[in-house]
Formats: structure tokens, C-alpha cells, sequence
């Protein structure tokens, strides 16, 4: 092992976003360090990870459950002896009205995308503080706006959003640096796994995904946001267009985001 190369850990790492930001680390002379549920996509993403030249190892992790998120921390320590980078991708969505969803599939999406990063930052900050380090929050511009038919899924990265932001000014003295990255709609396997009113996985993306953001894209910004230490960033020109339109015309960015989600196939609107 390289003592001098730096240790990224990776949630939600076994596809999408996540994935492609473990081959950009890779890449990048990091050592690895995947999380997922999945253990059969991580050691296909590992492969790929040492092919590039990484050291590279995964843990399967539930980030809903803390003592999974403090195993995970553990176990990067024990192997590499430090962490330099977290990045908090692991991520859950929902398709469904408040009206028809059980509280249940709010409680899983609050659990997994708030409570998931608040576990795992917890646990790596003393580690993170030693190395003047980095957390990233793969938050979205429904972290920003809003999205009806989401309301859980906005919940969380709004939540998400509030964590990271106090802790950026906890330590602002410290030399801990916290950056949170809003990508707009990317082609992912997050809509096919979103839950429905009932918490099952709604199988078909209501999106074109060929026509979405693609992940790679989104894991070249989180590597710049992480070597220029950038504090916020939110990609594509829809997503920005939102974000500042609704500082100044909120009701008819209300009215558009409305319209939009309607037209979605079987929208929950």
C-alpha cells in the first residue's frame, strides 16, 4: 500500500453515481473504499477499481442502521489507517403522494438519506479532522425545490442539506472541508428502486434516462468539488435556473415544478 495516496469511502457505490465516482477516484491514485447493499455489484465495481490501478475493498452496508455506518468506519481505518475523503451517496427515492403513502416509506427515505450520512459523518470526523479531510453530500435540486410526489425523498436532502451546512460553519476553523453537490435528473438506477405508496419498488422509471445527466458527469464534479474544496454546486442549467429563479418568483417556480411532475408517466399528481 501506498502510505501517501489519500482514502475515499464511497456509499450507495455499486451503481450509478456512486459507482462512477469510485472508477474517478480510482483513477485519481485513491484508495477505495465501497459500501452498498449489494455484494455481488461491489465486487464487480472492485474489479474495475483495482484494473485502474486502486487499491480498492467494500463492506456491505445498510446506512439506515448506525452500527453498520461505525463498522464500515472501522473496518476503512483497519485497512488503509486513515480517511481523507467521505462521500455520502447512498440514496433512497419515493413516487407517491402524501395523501396515498404510508408513513412508512418517509421514515425509510428519512433513515437511509438523512440518517445515513449523519451516521457515517459522525463516525469519520475524527479521522477526517486529522487529515484537514472532506464530506460530500450528493444532495439534488429537490434538496432545493420542493418536488410534489416526493415529499419524503425533499424531506431528506432538504434535511441533509441543513446537517452538512452546520457543520461546514461548526468547523470553520478546523480545516475540515464540507461540500454539497445538487445534480439535476441522472441517469440512475434510483427512480426503478424508488418506493411507491405502499414501499414497494415502482420497477419502471418514468424518465427517459438516455436523455438524463449521465453519472460519469456528476463523478467529475464531485472530484473537482473535492481537489478545489468547493462548499456548493448545483449542475445542469435546469437545476440552476430553479434554484435562483425561486429566490425571487417562488410561486410561479411552483406552478412550473407542478406542471413538469404532472406530465410525468402515471405521475402521483
Amino acid at each position: 500500500m501506498n502510505s501517501n495516496s489519500k482514502v475515499v469511502i464511497i456509499t450507495g457505490a455499486s451503481s450509478g453515481i456512486g459507482e462512477a465516482t469510485a472508477y474517478a477516484f480510482a483513477k485519481n491514485k485513491y484508495h477505495v473504499v465501497l459500501a452498498a447493499r449489494s455484494e455481488s455489484q461491489l465486487q464487480l465495481v472492485q474489479r474495475k477499481c483495482i484494473e485502474l490501478g486502486a487499491q480498492c475493498i467494500y463492506q456491505i452496508v445498510d446506512v439506515a442502521e448506525e452500527s453498520a455506518c461505525q463498522h464500515l468506519i472501522d473496518f476503512t481505518i483497519q485497512h488503509f489507517g486513515k480517511i481523507n475523503v467521505l462521500i455520502n451517496n447512498a440514496g433512497l427515492s419515493m413516487r407517491a403522494s402524501l395523501l396515498e403513502a404510508n408513513l412508512d416509506v418517509l421514515h425509510q427515505l428519512m433513515n437511509v438519506n438523512f440518517w445515513g450520512t449523519v451516521q457515517c459523518t459522525k463516525y469519520a470526523l475524527p479521522y477526517l479532522l486529522k487529515e484537514n479531510g472532506s464530506v460530500i453530500g450528493i444532495s439534488s435540486v429537490a434538496g432545493l425545490k420542493g418536488l410534489p410526489g416526493r415529499t419524503g425523498y425533499s424531506a431528506s436532502k432538504f434535511a441533509m442539506n441543513g446537517f452538512l451546512e452546520a457543520l461546514r460553519i461548526e468547523n470553520l476553523n478546523s480545516g475540515l472541508h464540507i461540500g454539497i453537490l445538487a445534480p439535476g435528473y441522472t441517469a440512475s438506477n434510483i427512480r426503478n428502486v424508488a418506493l411507491n405508496a405502499n414501499g414497494n419498488k415502482q420497477k419502471e422509471s418514468p424518465l427517459e434516462e438516455s436523455k438524463l445527466m449521465q453519472p460519469e458527469e456528476v463523478a467529475q464534479s464531485i472530484l473537482e468539488m473535492v481537489s478545489k474544496r468547493q462548499n456548493f454546486k448545483v449542475l445542469t442549467l435546469q437545476g440552476k435556473l430553479v434554484f435562483w429563479l425561486n429566490k425571487f418568483f417562488s410561486h410561479w417556480v411552483d406552478q412550473l415544478v407542478y406542471k413538469t411532475v404532472s406530465k410525468e408517466k402515471d405521475s402521483p399528481v
